[in-house]
Parts: C-alpha cells; sequence; structure tokens
C-alpha cells in the first residue's frame, strides 16, 4: 500500500522518471509473488508424487492434493493482461527441481509413517520419473485451461 501512495505523490509531483522506476519495482515485487506461490504448490504437488511413486499406491486425499496443486498452480502460473506464463514451459524442470528437496524432507515424515529418512526414502523411487510426471500433468492442466 505505501507503495500505491509513492505513487501517487510522484505524479502528482510531475515526478515521472521515479514513478516508473517504482512501478517497476511493483512489478517485480508481483512476480516474485506469483514465483513463491507457484514453488509452494510445487513442493506439496511433489510431496504427495513422491509418497505415491515411493508407496506405489495412492489415497482419495492425496489425490485430491495433486489435484488442488494442478489446479492452483495453472491458475497461478498464468499472466492475466499479457498471455503466456510466470513460468514457462522449458523451466519446469529447474523450477521442480528447486522445489524436490523441501518436497522430500516432508515426504519422508509422511511416507511409510516416517520411518525412512529422506536419503532413504529417495531410493525407494525414480526422482527423476516424480519430476517428469509432475511437469506432465502442469503442463496438461495448464493446456486445460487455456482451452476454457
Amino acid at each position: 500500500m505505501d507503495e500505491i501512495l509513492q505513487l501517487r505523490e510522484f505524479i502528482e509531483t510531475q515526478r515521472y522518471q521515479d514513478a516508473l522506476l517504482l512501478i517497476g519495482e511493483m512489478e517485480e515485487m508481483a512476480k516474485e509473488d506469483k514465483l513463491n506461490k507457484l514453488y509452494s504448490f510445487s513442493v506439496i504437488l511433489l510431496i504427495h508424487l513422491i509418497k505415491q511413486h515411493a508407496e506405489n499406491y495412492t489415497t482419495r486425499s492425496w489425490d485430491a492434493s495433486v489435484y488442488n496443486a494442478l489446479k492452483h498452480i495453472a491458475k497461478t502460473n498464468k499472466r492475466k493482461n499479457s498471455g503466456g506464463y510466470y513460468i514457462k514451459d522449458n523451466e519446469w524442470d529447474e523450477a521442480l527441481r528447486d522445489a524436490f528437496d523441501e518436497a522430500l524432507q516432508t515426504a519422508a515424515l509422511e511416507a511409510f509413517s516416517g520411518s525412512f529418512t529422506p536419503k532413504e526414502l529417495l531410493t525407494k523411487f525414480d526422482q527423476e520419473a516424480v519430476i517428469r510426471e509432475a511437469k506432465q500433468r502442469i503442463l496438461e492442466r495448464q493446456s486445460t485451461l487455456s482451452r476454457n
């Protein structure tokens, strides 16, 4: 809110260069907020995919969490005015790898009743398969959203 008041002041006092710089900062803050949300939803998605792959089964609750994470990722990632995405199709591998370690820590607490460390849990599934599946499902959900 302070930024809006400051922007108003810059415009009213005809300090247009300062106003433009502030707008740039506000755009960066908004983008960073979107990327943080995408990271959080990616962690949730990965937690449940890791558990599904490691334990080789799923629950309705896990399926619901995957569905909700995918829905929020697709909605948050879409740029409303300019079109396109905050995280582009070819950037998802890196984004998911960034979120993977945090997801693995939580999944280790939940999978197999928490009986494995993250390192031990990692031996129970194929990390690359989980990342591929997460990316594929994200891209499919985005595609579905953009058609509607």
